[in-house]
């Protein structure tokens, strides 16, 4: 029996729809290798252009003969371009709250999700609509042979050709658009999800279970897949959790694994969040605590090792999983910190062979590494405890960022095998240096903030009011919102006065969970955030590897000039 949808159920009408649709060139096919030299987006409600967005982009990389002779874009015209971590939040401020549109969209956004990955910014899961694939599912094979955007560009005669370049193929973009949601139109498609429902490969449990988000307020949160035994399936946040949750019942959840969870799932909970952050740490304290199935971070989580000195005469490097005091870290997998704790050892002698050596009348016999200079060889008693400490010093300084003598070393060292042209080990012993250095930047940075017993920040919420995170040893203790119109600070003292109590433990980051920490860290990095009051100085050591960061460029630029780019 047919029954009439109510308003809710309607959905988002297509002509109040804000729609951004956008395109990218880059230097190849890679999302994860590649970089984007070009962006253009072009904002459309009702019909009409409401804004364009259009940039350069410099990839910090030599742009390949192919892929110039594609676009007509060339290593001088972007030499001065923004780099990308400059260009991205700006274009996210641009796109933020609109569906986003682009012809084969898998492409486009896989680069936009990489980035925000690479420069540390949350993406924000929008709506997407590929206008390829609207096209085959609208167009028959006698009227588009091709659903390239050239060839519906001249099929529909779009105001603008198509020429690879990005905000040229954005507005030819918008044309098709337009002219394929006439199409859907008249066979009643009139709704955001209507047209996300229309495009095909939409499982009849999908269909069946929409009605999980109807209870679901609009505001941003944590979201909560159940299924029959009341088991978590699957956590995610969202800046409005009806709208997120309505998508796993559309064609947009392309995911097997996701439409196999909503097969499995009765019921959808959700926390109401009062701002993005929060519905964050909300997000990794869940995956925490129930291990969802569904959620592949859930199956990698507290996968971090550190790098620790043993407790003993001569103390050596270990891979640990728990941290104390002074480890080095986090690493994303053992392989990573075993390779820095080799460009550790030949930055500060730091003895390499894992055998206890006690302190009296050791008797064990030198190694290769004894025999061409690099150990002096404390297993046959060759060297004290006391010849032996400055070493351990060396890492102890390293990792508390007060001197960085041992990365100068590391350098040398590299300098010296290429000299001797062995240029593979150099090559080795550089990405050893770099993992160490970008570690002992990211943890260092990490530690200065879980170091301070309270810190309160603000940022503007977007509407004249104020979004407020209080933190403690590196955990959001308290998260609040004062809207327009509302006094700030005494919603501050409010959220000082009810927020958890955090009792500091061992270790680096003082027991706080590195992941928790380094959302808390983006959040407060990002350009509008403030501080409202901080109980001791934030402040990274002068000495701390962040020094090295122009070397790190240098080494991304060699790496990305000697990997050829993949094509489509």
């Amino acid at each position: 029996m047919n029954t009439q949808l109510s308003f809710d159920e309607l959905g988002t009408p297509l002509r109040t729809t804000t729609f951004v649709v956008f395109d990218l060139e880059t230097t190849g096919g890679s999302a994860e290798q590649d970089m984007v030299t070009e962006i253009g987006a072009v904002k459309v409600r009702g019909g009409e252009v409401i804004g364009e967005f259009a940039t350069l982009v410099d990839p910090g990389r030599g742009i390949p003969p192919e892929i110039v002779a594609l676009t007509g874009i060339t290593d001088a015209m972007v030499y001065q371009a923004p780099p990308l971590d400059e260009v991205l939040p700006a274009f996210l401020e641009f796109a933020a709250g609109a569906v986003l549109v682009a012809h084969n969209s898998g492409f486009d956004v896989s680069f936009m999700k990489a980035a925000c990955r690479r420069h540390g910014y949350h993406w924000p899961r929008p709506a997407v609509v590929c206008t390829a694939r609207l096209a085959r599912r609208v167009l028959s094979k006698e009227e588009a042979p091709s659903c390239r955007l050239s060839a519906l560009a001249a099929l529909f005669q779009a105001s603008t050709t198509p020429n690879h370049r990005a905000l040229a193929d954005a507005r030819a973009t918008v044309d098709v658009l337009h002219s394929l949601l006439e199409r859907v139109g008249s066979v009643g498609v009139q709704s955001l999800e209507e047209l996300l429902d229309y495009i095909p490969e939409v499982t009849p449990e999908q269909r069946r279970k929409r009605t999980l988000a109807a209870d679901l307020p609009t505001d941003p949160g944590v979201y909560m897949f159940r299924g029959p035994r009341e088991e978590v399936l699957y956590v995610g946040t969202a800046s409005n959790l009806r709208r997120r949750v309505r998508q796993y019942f559309t064609a947009s959840e392309t995911r097997r694994r996701l439409r196999e969870m909503v097969g499995l799932a009765v019921r959808v909970d959700s926390v109401t969040c009062a701002h993005a952050l929060e519905a964050e740490v909300r997000e990794l304290r869940l995956l925490a605590a129930h291990k969802p199935m569904y959620n592949r971070r859930s199956r990698n989580k507290h996968q971090a090792w550190w790098l620790t000195l043993t407790d003993e005469a001569f103390p050596r490097l270990s891979v640990v999983r728990m941290p104390r005091d002074g480890a080095l870290g986090p690493f994303r997998s053992h392989r990573a910190a075993e390779g820095a704790a080799v460009a550790l050892q030949e930055g500060t002698g730091i003895r390499p062979c894992t055998q206890r050596i006690p302190v009296r009348s050791p008797k064990g016999t030198p190694c290769l590494l004894a025999e061409i200079g690099r150990c002096a060889a404390p297993c046959a008693g060759h060297q004290t405890v006391a010849e032996y400490r400055p070493y351990v010093e060396a890492v102890h300084s390293l990792v508390a960022g007060q001197r960085v003598d041992a990365l100068w070393r590391a350098a040398a060292r590299l300098s010296q095998l290429a000299d001797a042209q062995r240029f593979e080990q150099a090559a080795e012993g550089r990405d050893r240096l770099a993992v160490l250095v970008r570690t002992l930047d990211r943890g260092q940075h990490l530690a200065a903030l879980a170091s301070i017993t309270e810190l309160i920040g603000a940022r503007p919420d977007g509407t004249g009011g104020w979004d407020f995170a209080v933190v403690r040893h590196g955990r959001l203790a308290s998260a609040g919102n004062a809207p327009r119109g509302v006094p700030p600070m005494p919603v501050v003292e409010m959220l000082v006065a009810s927020a958890e109590t955090v009792i500091p433990s061992a270790g680096p980051l003082y027991g706080a969970p590195h992941e928790e920490v380094a959302a808390v860290l983006r959040w407060l990095e990002r350009p509008g955030t403030r501080m409202v009051r901080c109980t001791s100085p934030w402040a990274v050591p002068a000495a701390s590897a962040a020094s090295w960061r122009p070397w790190l460029h240098r080494v991304d630029s060699a790496w990305g000039a000697n990997h050829a780019p993949r094509s489509d």
